[in-house]
């Protein structure tokens, strides 16, 4: 059985060791074939960007050494003549910026500077070519010695393929990976302005009407706006992960994932490796996060566990979620419960917008691999905005949307009375529940909370508290049940275990209403709909009918009895 790639990009590396490989080899024909001089091809992280181009990387790049070996047993080698006569025949600059993740700009500069040098030290060869000026010399050993200016880096993408053009008398391949991640790490870490400035002067002097340039190919997670990097960049195609093209190039198909299984003797748990790690959708593709199918399959234990998510401190995530208003919040336990909600989406990013702008927030969810697009139309009044269905993927990234809602309530109210509570609901101790979600509704709601659609205001915030009840039960919400649709549902995963529903009712003062016949309302409701039905359904024999009665941040709880049904209090 072959070794797995757990932590290896370089493609090479992984051919010679004879790592497992799933082929992704055509993606080099649909490069070849696409008319485009510069691509962008975001991908969430994790998802073989390094790997893909270090592939290209080793496929087009002329050296000394035979690297046809490394192709001849992939798909690529059978698609023909036309594109075997492609490798090793050009020069190529390779940059990977995945490591740029400093926390102020004169680090984040330095290391960028390091790169450079490094790529320029790996062309050194040209020193001795005769094809350089005196004056290109003393350039290129400024940028190798790390004595040249930052202009002269920001210059370097531009002089460096002019370089190589000279020397190969071929036209240059430029390879540029995750060249977001020093703009994501400079949004976080108060360096924006600094590092968008030096990325724009740096990707314009290679890609904007350079003479020396193949092919360029972009890496990132997003495609971060026009105005903010890719300005005047007209020659740049730019392929979301909503667009068809390179679909099956990063990820793994639901194919390749069900020959690795039978490869490594592990196809029974198909169903539960679909539930953890499948669901993202790119360019109508299903596909799965590589990253987890590989270290689940390297695992002793074979345990199901968030490896992509753990991959990340996922501070950017935490910081713009956790900003939001209870509306944000109410949507996001609509996630967590999966359901879908539809959204505009923008494939243009600017990072200081996120937290401003709607659309944004969620493009940067759909983009970065937390959320997916279902389905996906034109707005009917503005046919350039996109309308995207999103969902949470799978198990995975479920669970960090889980503990992002937990540490909104740990700061808000003590973890150990969150679990107290939950208890006493399951355990059916209702006084004891109501004292403490009262004593919470105290401690996060304020009066301008409530306004004409306070009882949904109650039902999402309980939603979100029951989220945590998620191994011992289904939590459901507005669906349709007997004659009706209750507000909240329990269904317990253990049929011995009771299904509980609650109605959430706001006491109407204005009607002169009491909370007594608030109660009896919720109550009569609950029997004349027959919300119990599902439940009944699905063989629940114990069934608790709770009503949920409020006005303003006045709040009680009470169950149904059995001698009350059919009895109004008032």
């Amino acid at each position: 059985m072959q070794k797995l790639p757990v932590g290896l990009s370089d493609f090479k590396q992984v051919i010679e060791g004879h790592y497992y490989y799933v082929d992704k080899s055509l993606l080099l024909k649909e490069l070849i074939d696409h008319g485009a001089q510069a691509m962008l091809i975001p991908r969430p992280r994790r998802f073989g960007k390094t790997l893909n181009l270090s592939m290209m990387r080793y496929f087009f790049e002329k050296t000394d050494a035979d690297t046809s070996h490394l192709f001849r047993h992939l798909k690529i080698w059978q698609a023909g003549e036309e594109y075997t006569s492609r490798q090793a025949k050009y020069p190529v600059i390779f940059l990977t910026f995945k490591d740029v993740k400093e926390f102020n700009w004169v680090s984040a500069l330095e290391k960028i500077k390091q790169l450079i040098q490094t790529e320029f030290l790996r062309h050194k060869y040209l020193r001795n070519g005769k094809v350089l000026e005196a004056e290109e010399l003393d350039a290129f050993d400024k940028i190798a010695n790390l004595t040249a200016s930052t202009s002269a880096y920001e210059n370097s993408l531009e002089h460096l393929s002019d370089f190589l053009a000279r020397y190969h008398h071929q036209p240059v391949i430029l390879l540029i990976d995750e060249y977001d991640t020093p703009i994501q790490a400079g949004y976080v870490n108060g360096y924006y302005a600094e590092v968008v400035g030096f990325m724009r002067n740096f990707l314009s002097g290679g890609l904007k009407d350079n003479p020396h340039l193949e092919k360029g190919v972009l890496t990132g997670i997003l495609r971060v706006a026009k105005e903010s990097i890719f300005s005047g960049l007209n020659n740049l195609a730019v392929f979301t992960l909503l667009r068809s093209e390179f679909s099956a190039a990063f990820g793994l198909t639901e194919a390749e994932v069900e020959q690795a299984l039978r490869d490594f003797q592990v196809a029974e748990q198909y169903d539960n490796i679909r539930n953890w790690y499948n669901g993202y959708i790119f360019g109508g593709q299903i596909l799965y996060n590589p990253w987890s199918i590989i270290n689940y399959l390297a695992s002793a234990d074979k345990e199901f566990l968030p490896y992509w998510v753990n991959t990340s401190d996922n501070a950017l995530i935490e910081q713009v979620l956790t900003r939001g208003g209870i509306e944000l919040k109410a949507e996001l336990e609509s996630l967590i419960r999966g359901e879908s909600i539809e959204k505009p989406v923008q494939e243009n990013i600017v990072y200081r917008d996120i937290e401003k702008k709607e659309d944004l927030l969620w493009s940067f969810l759909l983009f970065s691999g937390y959320l997916k697009s279902e389905a996906q139309r034109r707005d009917d009044f503005d046919p350039a905005k996109i309308l995207c269905q999103l969902v949470i993927p799978n198990q995975e990234v479920r669970s960090i949307y889980i503990s992002i809602v937990e540490q909104w309530f740990s700061q808000k109210f003590e973890p150990a009375k969150l679990a107290m509570m939950l208890r006493a609901l399951c355990a059916g101790d209702i006084e004891s529940f109501e004292l403490l979600f009262r004593e919470m509704v105290a401690q996060i709601f304020s009066f301008h909370n409530f306004g004409a659609a306070s009882e949904k205001v109650y039902q999402a915030f309980a939603i979100g508290l029951l989220v945590w009840l998620g191994g011992q039960y289904d939590l459901k919400s507005d669906r349709e049940s007997g004659y009706g649709r209750y507000d909240v549902m329990l269904i317990p995963r253990d049929s011995h275990a009771a299904g509980i529903i609650i109605e959430f009712k706001k006491v109407n003062t204005k009607r002169g209403e009491t909370k007594d016949r608030a109660f009896a309302k919720a109550f009569q409701q609950i029997e004349e709909k027959n919300y119990a039905a599902e439940l009944e359904q699905r063989g629940i024999q114990q069934i608790r009918k709770l009503a949920v009665v409020f006005k303003g941040k006045q709040v009680w709880v009470r169950e149904q009895s059995a001698e009350s049904r059919g009895h109004s209090d008032e």
